[in-house]
């Protein structure tokens, strides 16, 4: 019994033991090539970007608990990787070398709070192709005869790469074999200076040099006298060999020449000798480092005996030896010309080819030109005009030469100079030019008469009175102009009165002359700058507008002055009584009621007094400085819309009410349409009756008005008297005509022109008053009884066309007697 229950006991505090117990978390292994788990057989290109996630280190605790990760490095180690002990996510933040170090060792280790579990691992760096070939044994330096074969081995070079795999073999032309740096294919690649030094060979023959070799004997040479050098050397320049110098034929004992130095002298008298010039043949012959002869070479050496040339080319004047000759002459010559005022004579008084000698000018080429050429003893020296256009007296006051005289075929090449100067004399050979080929100039359009406008320049280059220029003007635009001819000041004529509102621009030409008619044209453009010199005018100094409640009334007034601002108007009501019911725009001229007036009673509140007319004297004003401004007196009638649109015939009268004429060719429309139907429905019954010849009575009923008083067709015809009650407007029909025969021969009379509508009527209608439309000049009366009341359906239409058609009517008969004085209006 006792032992049992130790039993239960002890098992009782195993399980308790148990349930206390707390297991240690651990990482996942998921093997080769994973970038999850543990990092065991983990690898890492070298060229791993620093900042890059390369591995995530995963895991897990028994009992679910929270895992934290950490990394450590031993401390003589470079810390390369960094990890978030949350998610366990490793970051490179130190660059990789694997040249420098292949192999990175860490302590990864994983943590629940209570266990912490750690493992050592190696990280393998793996090569990318980030190391350049170098080469080794540098410098080189190699040493090549001239005569090795092509193709031969002279040197080898090496070099090695740092890189394993294919970044890092090597190929010697221009690249090595690459790799991948950074994911990206790479190729580097290394350079290295060979220097080949060619050892000479002696392969080469001895060469003169400064060939062909000529010398001169004159009778005053000395025996033993050197003539001439002549000089050679070896072919191959690296070791050259000594070279010794020897005649072959040819000196007839006359010469020698020195075997070391090359020298020729000449070994008898001048006089002894009896031909005039030696053909030599001197050889030149290497001799070998062991002393022996080697490769020769042969050159012609030409000896001329010859006279002493000891005199030099002389010029000559009229009166003997002359260094200096001076000649005037006028510019522009004609092309061919001789200048015959130089008399010039060259002379050498050596012989033979002593004295042969070459003339020529030295100075500015082109311009002469010197005959002969070539001079044997003596000859007349001429100079001949080359270039006639250069021998410009503008450009050259004086022109100057060296006239050079030196000899040919002689070693002394004696020669002698004389100046040659030419003082040019001025010619009318230029036209005056102005300095621009138009001239712009602004003036105020106020400037008085006589003001400078401006000033042209033209420039002759001529001399004397040749250069002098005279100004004068011509042109359409030149009337209001003068010009003064020897300044060239552009001013106004002093009577001129210049109006930019008139014209604004002016366009002449100006001349500028010589003395012997030679001239240039300018053109000359004048703009006249505006002066705010006009006030804004109105139409009118008092005016009448009618105003549809809602739409504005418009004011206008015009400026004459040309340009803006002064020509820029704005628009104020500077009296109104009452104040508060108008507003303009300043810009525009528009008028309209203030935004609080929505209705005609609210205008009857505003005014109480019931005035007929609104009166507002209005200002237009313009921008210029200083600032002009005219007021003008403006009437103003306002109506209501929704009288308008219950009776279109008041509200074409409104519309056309600031317009007359409009109503008129309206009418005038409407009734040439009315007309021109008749005509055809007439034409097309007589057609018809005549193609069947039935003559057919035609009888036309028609309901006779009362006539209206004879009144003129024309003008007149529109005069309206002002009624509190509607009118309107009514066509007098065609009076009867029973005796009419569609089948005559002849063709139908064309219908007569309607007569022009009866005056509105004076009676007032005696029915009942249904309704009343108030105006700003005032209301209408009800209307009164008549004990014979009209049809209540003719009242009503009556009453629909009145409101505002009296009054309007008035309006419209006054601006037609205004407008229309001189014009007939028909229907």
């Amino acid at each position: 019994m006792g032992r049992g229950l130790r039993a239960v006991l002890a098992l009782g505090l195993l399980f308790h033991r148990l349930a206390q117990a707390n297991f240690a978390p651990y990482f996942f292994d998921n093997g080769v090539g994973s970038t999850n788990g543990n990092m065991a057989l983990f690898s890492l290109p070298e060229d791993t970007p620093v900042g890059s996630h390369v591995y995530t280190l995963n895991g897990t605790d028994p009992e679910g608990d929270p895992v934290s990760y950490h990394i450590s490095f031993d401390p003589s180690a470079r810390s390369v990787f960094s990890v978030d002990p949350n998610f366990g996510n490793i970051t490179l933040i130190e660059e990789l070398d694997r040249e420098r170090e292949d192999e990175i060792e860490a302590i990864v280790s994983i943590s629940d709070g209570l266990n912490l579990v750690a493992e050592k691992v190696t990280i393998l760096v793996t090569d990318a192709n980030d190391e350049a070939p170098r080469f080794i044994q540098e410098p080189y330096i190699v040493q090549v005869p001239e005569d090795t074969p092509a193709g031969s081995s002279i040197a080898k070079v090496r070099a090695v790469d740092r890189d394993t795999g294919s970044g890092g073999s090597v190929t010697y032309f221009l690249k090595d074999g690459g790799g991948r740096l950074r994911g990206a294919s790479v190729v580097l690649s290394a350079t290295t200076t060979v220097t080949v030094n060619v050892e000479d060979v002696q392969d080469m023959a001895p060469v003169f040099v400064g060939t062909p070799y000529y010398g001169y004997v004159y009778e005053d040479t000395l025996p033993g006298s050197e003539v001439l050098t002549v000089v050679a050397m070896d072919g191959d320049r690296g070791k050259p060999n000594r070279v010794l110098y020897s005649f072959v034929n040819g000196s007839d004992g006359a010469f020698e020449i020195n075997e070391t130095s090359g020298a020729i002298s000449i070994t008898q008298s001048p006089a002894q000798l009896r031909r005039e010039a030696y053909e030599l043949h001197v050889q030149v012959t290497e001799v070998s480092s062991a002393g022996t002869p080697a490769a020769q070479a042969m050159a012609p050496v030409t000896i001329r005996i010859v006279d002493l040339n000891n005199h030099p080319p002389t010029f000559y004047g009229e009166s003997g030896p002359q260094n200096r000759f001076e000649l005037s002459m006028y510019e522009h010559p004609p092309q061919g010309e001789i200048l015959r005022g130089l008399k010039i004579t060259v002379n050498d008084s050596d012989q033979g080819a002593n004295a042969k000698f070459n003339l020529r000018l030295v100075g500015p080429g082109g311009i002469f030109r010197v005959v002969p050429q070539t001079v044997l003893n003596e000859a007349q020296v001429t100079i001949i005009v080359e270039n006639s256009a250069t021998i410009d007296f503008e450009k050259f006051k004086v022109l100057t030469f060296k006239l050079l005289a030196i000899e040919v075929n002689t070693p002394e090449k004696f020669s002698s100079t004389a100046d040659i100067v030419i003082q040019l004399l001025d010619t009318n050979d230029n036209v005056p030019k102005f300095t621009s080929h138009y001239y712009i100039a602004r003036i105020p359009e106020n400037a008085p008469g006589g003001s400078n406008v401006l000033a042209v320049t033209a420039v002759d280059p001529d001399t004397g009175p040749w250069g002098e220029v005279k100004y004068s003007i011509y042109g359409s635009g030149a009337d209001l102009f003068l010009i003064h001819p020897s300044s060239g000041i552009i001013y106004t004529q002093p009577w001129a009165s210049l109006d930019a509102e008139d014209t604004a621009r002016y366009n002449f030409y100006v001349k500028a002359e010589d003395m012997e008619g030679r001239y240039s044209l300018a053109e000359v453009f004048v703009t006249l700058l505006d002066v705010n010199d006009h006030y804004p005018q109105f139409g009118k100094s008092v005016q009448e507008k009618t105003m549809v409640l809602g739409t504005p009334v418009k004011i206008e007034a015009t400026d004459q002055d040309a340009e803006e601002p002064n020509n820029l108007v704005d628009y104020s009501i500077i009296h109104a009584e009452p104040a508060n019911v108008f507003d303009i725009d300043m810009h525009t001229g528009e008028i309209r009621l203030k935004n609080s007036i929505r209705s005609l009673d609210a205008l009857h509140n505003i005014t109480p007094s019931g005035d007929h007319t609104w009166s507002l004297e209005v200002q237009a004003k313009d921008r210029g400085s200083p600032s002009f401004s005219t007021t003008a007196l403006l009437k103003i009638d306002v109506v209501d819309t929704e009288m308008l649109s219950r009776n279109p015939m008041a509200a074409f009268l409104m519309q056309t009410k600031d317009n007359p004429m409009k109503a008129v060719g309206v009418l005038a429309g409407i009734m040439a349409i009315i007309v021109a139907i008749t005509v055809l429905i007439s034409t097309a019954t007589f057609w018809r009756n005549k193609k069947s010849n039935k003559v057919l009575p035609v009888r036309r009923v028609l309901r006779k008005r009362p006539s209206p008083a004879p009144r003129t067709a024309g003008v007149k015809w529109l005069k309206f008297r002002r009624t509190k009650a509607a009118d309107r407007f009514v066509l007098r029909e065609d009076p009867p005509n029973e005796n009419c025969n569609n089948n005559s021969l002849g063709s139908a009379p064309p219908p007569k022109v309607p007569a022009p509508p009866p005056p509105p009527s004076t009676t007032p209608s005696m029915g009942p008053a249904h309704w009343m439309v108030p105006t700003v000049s005032g209301s209408l009366a009800p209307q009164q009884l008549h004990p014979s009341p009209k049809p209540k359906a003719l009242a009503e239409h009556e009453a629909a066309g009145r409101p505002v058609q009296s009054a309007l009517v008035s309006e419209l008969r006054q601006k037609f007697e205004k407008k229309n004085v001189h014009n007939e209006a028909y229907f």
